[in-house]
């Protein structure tokens, strides 16, 4: 895994074996960023990383000068190997919480710009996590919400969806109020 652009770029990170992730591929992770250059100012900006993982999403935010950046996950490993990744790279606005999604979202941890989700294929309740994203406080009035799916979940019928892409096997779905 490697960080794309910004103060950081080029930079090559290994997460440890053992953590039980489906990193987001660079290539998809490059056609994301490229899709948000368009429209977003990436400096100063709040993120809420939703089932962070590696913390792959959330350094690269970090590495854009967002200001605030918060990585949401369950697991143990993936939390210490992103706060250890942080302080290594002085990453300073990143923010690390150990926790369930669905809980998460139900909690006031302020507002973002940008809220990112990369549940674990097939999760429960992963399908309705845009309608818990879009009513809950977590989002600003003009933020995006992205959701990375599998092709066997669809929103193109979703009143909030801005756009779909697909890089490889994976899917990134924009949601906006």
């Amino acid at each position: 895994m490697r960080i794309i652009s910004g103060i950081y770029k080029g930079k090559r990170l290994s997460a440890p074996k053992n953590l039980p992730v489906r990193p987001t591929t660079d290539f998809a992770k490059e056609g994301l960023f490229n899709i948000l250059n368009s429209r977003i100012d990436f400096e100063g900006i709040s993120v809420l990383d939703l089932c962070a993982g590696t913390g792959n999403i959330s350094l690269e935010f970090a590495s854009r000068e967002a200001s605030l950046v918060t990585s949401v996950d369950q697991d143990r490993g993936c939390i210490n190997f992103i706060r250890k990744t942080a302080e290594e790279l002085n990453f300073n606005q990143i923010r690390v919480i150990r926790g369930d999604i669905f809980s998460v979202v139900k909690k006031s941890l302020g507002e973002y710009d940008v809220i990112f989700a990369d549940p674990p294929f097939g999760i429960k309740g992963s399908k309705e996590l845009p309608d818990e994203i879009i009513k809950s406080t977590l989002l600003k009035q003009d933020g995006i919400f992205i959701m990375e799916h599998p092709k066997d979940i669809n929103y193109e019928q979703h009143e909030n969806l801005v756009l779909t892409r697909k890089f490889g096997n994976v899917h990134f779905s924009l949601f906006q109020h």
